[in-house]
């Protein structure tokens, strides 16, 4: 199985932008993100999962996520279960302001006091969250900004899902292909060859952490082999 990235937490922060809520929900995934939980943590971002982004489902499937909703309708928790797995955890800006007695947020671009507080209530129980799944009670908030991360930034969303991706030409259009790779240095490093057991040993793979349309199956081996070929011209530079 391909090496992939050190275990991270995903979280997915509600998109809505008609409530402060949702405004409280993004501040406070950013600053778990690169403050307080910087490297263990990765953000997913919502709209481009719900429009079928493939590295952000597949990372929801194989990692633990966690969701953060402004409110009580939970659509970044209905996503994730309905398109890759049941959330690591469910949270709800209105449940936890709530239960810390906050009220009256208000202020969708600029949050009042209440907004403010109410995103340090929900950055608390984040990192708990974000502790629990991981298996860690540890704190890491002397973690600057400034620290670079172990993990390479792939080529996806902008928000980073965390996943290694490749894109190949695949049947006339360019497929980002999931975790590609760290599956290639597997394979390559223990000697994987693009004759037709190697090339189905690498297919198997690969069709783990993607779908694989009907009827595709010869074109996303063709590709696999033609990039297996290309590494091979480089390697001998």
């Amino acid at each position: 199985m391909p090496r992939l990235p050190e275990k991270k937490a995903g979280i997915i922060a509600c998109s809505g932008e008609e409530l402060a809520e949702g405004t409280v929900s993004r501040l406070a995934a950013l600053k778990v993100l690169h403050e307080t939980r910087r490297g263990d943590t990765v953000t997913l971002c919502l709209p481009l999962f719900l429009a079928g982004g493939q590295g952000e489902r597949t990372f929801a499937r194989f990692y633990p996520t966690i969701t953060v909703d402004g409110c009580e309708l939970k659509c970044a928790a209905r996503a994730t279960e309905r398109y890759s797995a049941k959330p690591a955890a469910s949270l709800v800006v209105t449940e936890i302001a709530a239960a810390k007695g906050i009220t009256g947020i208000g202020g969708r671009r600029r949050l009042n006091e209440a907004g403010e507080k109410a995103v340090e209530a929900v950055v608390e129980t984040l990192e708990k969250e974000v502790d629990r799944v991981l298996g860690s009670s540890r704190r890491r908030a002397h973690r600057t900004v400034s620290e670079p991360s172990a993990v390479p930034t792939p080529i996806t969303c902008s928000c980073s899902s965390g996943l290694p991706i490749l894109p190949l030409n695949i049947a006339g259009r360019r497929v980002e292909v999931v975790s590609l790779p760290a599956i290639l240095d597997d394979f390559l490093g223990a000697g994987g060859r693009a004759d037709e057991a190697g090339l189905s040993d690498l297919f198997d793979r690969v069709a783990v952490y993607n779908e694989i349309p009907a009827g595709e199956e010869a074109a996303w081996r063709e590709a696999l082999r033609l990039e297996i070929e290309a590494r091979s011209r480089e390697e001998k530079r």
